[in-house]
């Protein structure tokens, strides 16, 4: 179905979080696996979609790392902004099949990998987007002090929160704000309002 803040992207995604939830520890046969990040698309991602949909200067004819990528909502709405090419990286193996079966209804050829990046260098990439990903301090301290050293290097990161906890604000600037419509089960709203960062 079409993303409710970005309809020129659909994804394959799920009306309800805990009954996917359980029918994956179900078919895995293991409990307490982390939730299904990937069968939905989120107020944060959404919001780093849209701006990079109107504002492709940001990715166009740039080589793009979508990093914890999810549906892959984020990495089709770079290629179809133009990138040259966009890796979607993703611990969950659950998530990296998404990736491709979404891009392939987006039209849209993205590399999908399962590395977790933040244990080496960041690549030579033009472009890192990030899309709701400081909901958990530990990994909100290491992203960071990745993304600072990514920045460090000449590579463009763009962040879409919708206020997670562990956002670090005070070493972002500010570049939209977009009301998004959400799932209550989700979010505990129906709109969440999320903004789109760059690391300064």
């Amino acid at each position: 179905m079409p993303v409710p803040l970005v309809p020129e992207i659909a994804l394959h995604i799920a009306h309800e979080a805990v009954p996917l939830w359980q029918k994956t520890e179900e078919e895995l046969g293991e409990m307490g696996l982390p939730p299904p990040f990937w069968a939905f698309a989120w107020a944060g991602g959404q919001a780093l979609a849209r701006y990079i949909m109107d504002n492709p200067e940001t990715v166009c004819r740039k080589t793009v790392l979508d990093l914890a990528s999810g549906s892959g909502l984020v990495g089709i709405a770079a290629m179809k902004a133009g990138a040259t090419h966009v890796r979607a990286v993703d611990i969950d193996q659950f998530a990296l099949q998404a990736v491709s079966i979404n891009a392939a209804a987006n039209k849209v050829e993205i590399t999908a990998c399962g590395d977790d990046l933040l244990d080496a260098p960041p690549p030579d990439v033009d472009v890192i987007l990030v899309g709701d990903l400081f909901y958990e301090k530990s990994v909100a301290t290491r992203l960071m002090n990745w993304l600072e050293t990514a920045t460090a290097q000449g590579i463009d990161v763009l962040i879409g929160d919708p206020g997670r906890s562990y956002l670090p604000r005070d070493r972002l600037v500010s570049c939209a704000s977009y009301d998004v419509p959400v799932t209550r089960d989700l979010e505990d709203a129906e709109i969440k309002n999320s903004q789109v960062w760059r690391l300064a």
